[in-house]
């Protein structure tokens, strides 16, 4: 059991973005489907039977899926991040996480997808080409990126190999 777990909270449909999630993600799976008994269904507002949690691991991270009810919404403030190791890697996270989602979330690798989650689909090579010693490659990979939605490597090692 890892020490901490991300908990997201849904309206109603935790088994439905569980089972999405771990769709797109290898090497994931459904751990359980939770149900609310008479008492947490009296607390909850929520119909007696109804899926309460939906405790799930994308490529072994853990995370649970709770159905609260309406009272809170995913922000931008919390996202997770996908590291890629190439192209086909970040346009597939891209794709897939953004059919149905927020379009006008997108920038600079980041996206909403169709539950309101925040993440950001960053190729593994950006933090090294930001950490150059370099400054003026630093800038001109990031000025590259501040005009990307999705990222595009070779974009980003035209714009650090520019002189």
């Amino acid at each position: 059991m890892q020490k901490i777990t991300p908990f997201l909270w849904f309206d109603n449909n935790a088994e439905e973005a569980a089972n999405f999630y771990v769709s797109v993600f290898k090497n994931s799976k459904i751990m359980n489907v939770a149900r609310y008994d008479e008492a947490g269904a009296k607390a909850s507002g929520l119909p007696k039977g109804t899926v309460m949690t939906v405790p799930f691991q994308l490529e072994g991270q853990e995370f649970v899926a709770l159905n609260g009810g309406p009272a809170f919404k995913f922000t931008e403030a919390i996202s997770f991040v996908i590291n890629c190791e190439t192209q086909e890697e970040v346009d597939y996270y891209w794709e897939k996480l953004s059919e149905g989602g927020d379009k006008k979330a997108q920038q600079c690798g980041w996206l909403k997808d169709k539950y309101g989650l925040s993440w950001q689909i960053v190729p593994a090579v950006l933090g090294k080409l930001l950490s150059d010693p370099d400054p003026a490659k630093c800038q001109r990979v990031m000025k590259a990126v501040l005009q990307m939605k999705k990222i595009d490597i070779k974009g980003l090692k035209l714009a650090y190999e520019q002189r």
